[in-house]
């Protein structure tokens, strides 16, 4: 009867917990499915890294400088600065973190400058590029910016300690092999170029003509480095089972480097890029995918969707990242689909499960972390209020088959199920995740919440334990009485009535160190910490004092059609209660004990 609503308010809980810790749960199944997770395909700007980009080194001239040397390659830092709409505005930076980044070296190393924008090609994530056209000192130039693989094919000649060189192999081999240098430093790196246009007005523009034949200015790397918090949520997820997989817009160098330096790579990794993806077939791309340490990069936003379907296919359950529009059917088709609540768009957020509302990796594993924790409370209620149906049910099984007066009545039974169970099952589903829960495999979807474990644990061990209680304190009470076996007792028999209250109190009794037994399946209680849930104790309280009124005030013996009971009873039944927690703090001991012998 009170199992229903312990589920609802259990999930609702963990869901509260998860916002807590800035995770904004949608619906309240995902709080479950959160748990099952086993893969996490994480985006790397902004999650797992702090979004706060810096531009560090540049390449020029042959040669990797400081940025406190720009202002010796006027060119580039005028391509930096004005190929850009990030803003300086009242002593405060706005505008996409990268070009923040490249306009503060800018003004810093070189100062402020001036130029009027005529045209602009934004930026996309097919072109990988972004192009302007800028009147500076009365020459009209085309000022490009982006992606090396996107920018030098288009560059005829390359800028070379001030002149315009013609574009070679050892040239081109030369900015790459620059490239690959700040790249291997964990740096994002940018290309630039720019061309003279004959035209000098401000009314044609042909696009195609201004991105051909440019001249290759140099390149520059932006740090952006990782969360603090993000090592140990990977070491976290290694110990869970959960395989993660990095999609970046970013080089692969760049990409690999970041993941060596947070612990998510540790050997070779798969590495696959965008190029790639489009012309691999799905067998393909499903033998890489099961690699064990897997990175995309040069990836767009439509990629995932193919990714996140060829993994759910693999019978995987996958949690998937994203923040802008395109993003919105891999967050729809994912199991669990992330937005970023500070990054994000609001078709994101609309299309996702769960929000960060810190865009940050480590609160998805806490995320999960609590998922798991939920299921595992589910368990541990229902384990708690099955184990009371032995003892309700033992005692009819023991009237029809020996012919003896019914030791418990239907409104007994309703006074544990809907009173004194309620409020301990429920702090059981407020119960924080245990040390050993995030160092076990994901569950399968596949598996069965009532399954055979649970339910021999409160059927056939913890169960009869109360039941025996509950039998023993109602023929010890029928035995004092002078009762003899076979004689029938009206339902008003101040003895009978007496016996049925006992058979109660047993069955609270008990489940008083039940409730105790059931906060942990593995570790024992002291290791988690007797005290740690005090709503446990609170719940306690309540059952025991609503026992206290169904025993001694006479509203509770007119309802429940129950007497008195002496305290030498409570004294009597106490020992079963001590004997149910040692006998499951002993199984849990054997059972670490099992586990310590088979692990390596």
């Amino acid at each position: 009867e009170g199992l229903l609503p312990t589920v609802t308010l259990s999930l609702a809980m963990g869901s509260q917990r998860m916002a807590r810790k800035k995770a904004l749960i949608k619906t309240l199944t995902s709080v479950e499915t959160l748990g099952s997770v086993t893969v996490i395909c994480t985006d790397k700007t902004g999650t797992l890294t702090q979004n706060v980009m810096e531009a560090k080194n540049f390449w020029s001239d042959g040669e990797i400088h400081g940025m406190e040397y720009l202002k010796n390659s006027a060119l580039l830092a005028v391509i930096a600065g004005l190929c850009n709409n990030a803003r300086f505005i009242d002593g405060q930076y706005s505008g996409d973190p990268t070009e923040v980044a490249l306009l503060k070296a800018v003004r810093e190393n070189v100062g402020d400058l001036e130029g009027e924008r005529i045209f602009e090609i934004p930026f996309d994530s097919e072109r990988k590029r972004m192009t302007t056209v800028n009147i500076i000192e009365g020459k009209k130039l085309a000022l490009t910016k982006g992606a090396l693989e996107s920018v030098l094919p288009l560059c005829s000649h390359m800028l070379m300690n001030g002149k315009e060189v013609k574009m070679d192999e050892r040239l081109r081999e030369m900015a790459m092999d620059a490239y690959r240098s700040l790249t291997g430093m964990g740096l994002r790196v940018l290309s630039f170029a720019y061309r003279e246009l004959k035209d000098r007005g401000t009314s044609t523009v042909n696009p195609d003509e201004m991105e051909n034949g440019l001249v290759f200015a140099g390149l520059v790397g932006i740090e952006d480095p990782p969360r603090p918090e993000v090592p140990e949520a990977i070491r976290r997820c290694r110990e869970a089972g959960i395989k993660v997989i990095m999609i970046t817009g970013d080089g692969s160098r760049t990409a690999v480097a970041i993941a060596r330096e947070i612990g998510l790579v540790k050997g070779e990794p798969v590495v696959i890029e965008g190029h790639e993806f489009e012309r691999m077939g799905e067998r393909e791309l499903r033998e890489r995918l099961s690699g064990k340490e897997v990175i995309f990069a040069r990836m767009t936003p439509k990629y995932k969707m193919r990714v996140v379907s060829v993994l759910k296919e693999e019978g995987e359950r996958v949690a998937v990242t994203g923040d802008g529009v395109n993003d919105a059917p891999a967050l729809k088709k994912a199991d669990i689909g992330i937005a970023m609540g500070v990054a994000g768009t609001d078709v994101a957020k609309e299309s996702a499960d769960m929000i960060l509302l810190d865009d940050n990796f480590a609160t998805i594993v806490n995320a999960i972390e609590e998922g798991r924790a939920v299921y595992e409370n589910i368990k541990k209620f229902i384990s708690y209020i099955f184990s009371s149906n032995i003892p309700e049910i033992v005692p009819y099984l023991a009237y029809v088959l020996f012919r003896i007066p019914l030791p418990l009545t239907i409104m007994q039974i309703l006074a544990v199920d809907l009173g004194t169970d309620m409020l301990p099952a429920l702090a059981l589903g407020a119960e924080k995740p245990t040390r050993e829960l995030m160092k076990q495999p994901p569950r399968s979807p596949k598996e069965r919440l009532l399954n055979l474990r649970l339910l021999s644990r409160a059927y056939l061990f913890l169960g009869p334990i109360e039941a025996a209680a509950a039998m023993f304190g109602f023929f010890y009470v029928l035995n004092s009485g002078g009762w003899r076996w076979g004689e029938m007792l009206a339902a008003d028999n101040h003895l009978y009535m007496q016996a049925t209250t006992v058979c109660l109190t047993a069955i609270v009794v008990t489940q008083v160190a039940n409730v105790f037994a059931c906060r942990s399946f593995r570790e024992s209680v002291f290791s988690i910490g007797f005290f740690s849930n005090r709503l446990i104790f609170a719940g306690i309280a309540f059952e025991l004092l609503f026992q206290l009124f169904i025993v001694y005030h006479p509203l509770g013996n007119r309802i429940f059609s129950t007497r008195p009971i002496p305290l030498k009873m409570w004294l009597v039944l106490i020992p079963f209660a001590v004997m149910l927690f040692a006998a499951e703090e002993l199984r849990k001991y054997f059972r670490a004990g099992r586990y310590r012998t088979s692990s390596p």
